[in-house]
């Protein structure tokens, strides 16, 4: 049976090309599981997986349980907030306690960047980085660039617009990494004060003026300003972020082709992107939100064969 390269899921950069083509394929599959009236398999029934958010999530946290759910996996819910963590515990102790629980598996969202390859380094447990800090969201790519394969047939030779806050988006580096091994040509958009300055060396283009961005690209992923994680003022204010860079109707009724606009959520109606571009035909967002519980059973899946294997 084909496997995965590595025995986490990591980031995107641990990933090859064979890698996420396997995850896709798996995820097709998985996709008419969750079509059926009947959504349940019975893949993971004797693994056991802990979801450890030491950050705020909904969408993710909702996504990955169901994931494990329609697996038949066992699941172990973990919150910082509500957790020894608070009084001082370490993160190696803190999974070390779970795992002597039997866990098999532990999907993590953590602020700080390389948690969870600092994690898989310590402890004998399959680890899935759910997002760590601004650094890698991988099954958020990877749900991307399966929704954009769906919708265009391919992904490679396509041109991925990516707009907005460039500098603080864990989702903009692992789409990056994720689109360019498949073939596909990435441009990011957004002010230059939300640039990193290392953008152009991951083989990217940058353009500042969304109009002649959008003109250019096949599919266009809004992002989310992430506000939280800003400690200074990047922009004057909402209003003029929005009226330069926010995705509206009059936008794109001005290109001479249709495009397809994607959000990885939450959306921040109104500033990012409009109501009625975020509800219209061009949006394939809501295929995003099931794709991604396709996606998380093929990762989860491939990963649990391989402590089958090590068994």
């Amino acid at each position: 049976m084909s496997e995965l390269s590595s025995d986490h899921l990591l980031g995107i950069k641990y990933l090859n090309e064979a890698d996420i083509e396997l995850i896709f394929s798996t995820a097709d599959n998985f996709k008419d599981v969750i079509n059926r009236p009947i959504k349940k398999v019975p893949s993971l029934r004797d693994i056991t997986i802990a979801n450890l958010f030491f950050e705020n999530s909904t969408r993710t946290r909702l996504s990955f349980e169901l994931a494990e759910k329609r697996l038949s996996a066992d699941v172990v819910n973990f919150s910082a907030a509500s957790s020894s963590v608070k009084k001082g515990e370490t993160l190696i102790d803190t999974v070390n306690n779970i795992l002597a629980m039997k866990v098999d598996m532990v999907v993590m969202r953590h602020p700080n960047p390389g948690a969870g390859l600092f994690l898989s380094q310590h402890v004998d447990s399959r680890i899935v980085n759910a997002g760590d800090g601004a650094h890698e969201h991988p099954t958020q790519a990877l749900l991307d660039a399966f929704s954009i394969r769906e919708r265009l047939g391919a992904v490679s030779g396509k041109k991925v617009l990516i707009v907005g806050d460039i500098l603080h988006s864990r989702v903009a580096l692992s789409n990056i990494f994720c689109l360019q091994k498949l073939g596909a040509k990435v441009m990011v958009c957004g002010p230059p004060t939300l640039m990193p300055k290392y953008i152009q060396s991951l083989g990217v283009e940058v353009e500042f003026n969304l109009d002649k961005a959008l003109a250019w690209c096949d599919v266009a992923n809004m992002l989310r300003i992430q506000l939280e994680r800003q400690d200074t003022r990047f922009f004057p204010s909402l209003r003029e972020y929005s009226m330069l860079y926010g995705l509206t109707s009059d936008r794109l009724n001005r290109l001479d082709r249709k495009i397809i606009v994607m959000h990885p959520g939450p959306i921040n109606r109104g500033v990012e992107i409009t109501s009625e571009v975020a509800d219209s035909e061009h949006s394939i967002i809501l295929d995003q939100v099931e794709n991604g519980v396709a996606i998380r059973m093929a990762v989860l899946y491939l990963l649990a064969s391989k402590i089958e294997r090590l068994a």
